[in-house]
């Protein structure tokens, strides 16, 4: 996930994230690490943070990830495997 130290829609994807068991993931700091913020709008093709991915494939920022929560897309997309 990329990421920076105050955005309340980052903390919010972590919240969901542990609420969903998922402790253990990659956390980019943006606003720490400006190439990197370069490498996720490259990636992702956005501006904003978060971008969520998981596995190989980017969910994109804290309102789509709990879009999939609701469908219950998510939980499949954690069970996989990568």
């Amino acid at each position: 996930m990329y990421l920076t130290e105050y955005c309340g829609y980052c903390r919010s994807a972590e919240r969901l994230l542990a609420a969903k068991g998922v402790a253990d993931f990659e956390r980019v700091r943006v606003d720490l690490h400006p190439e990197r913020q370069r490498e996720m709008i490259e990636r992702s093709g956005r501006r904003t943070v978060p971008q969520i991915w998981i596995g190989q494939r980017h969910v994109g920022g804290y309102d789509d990830m709990a879009a999939l929560d609701r469908t219950g897309e998510l939980d499949v997309l954690l069970a996989a495997p990568d």
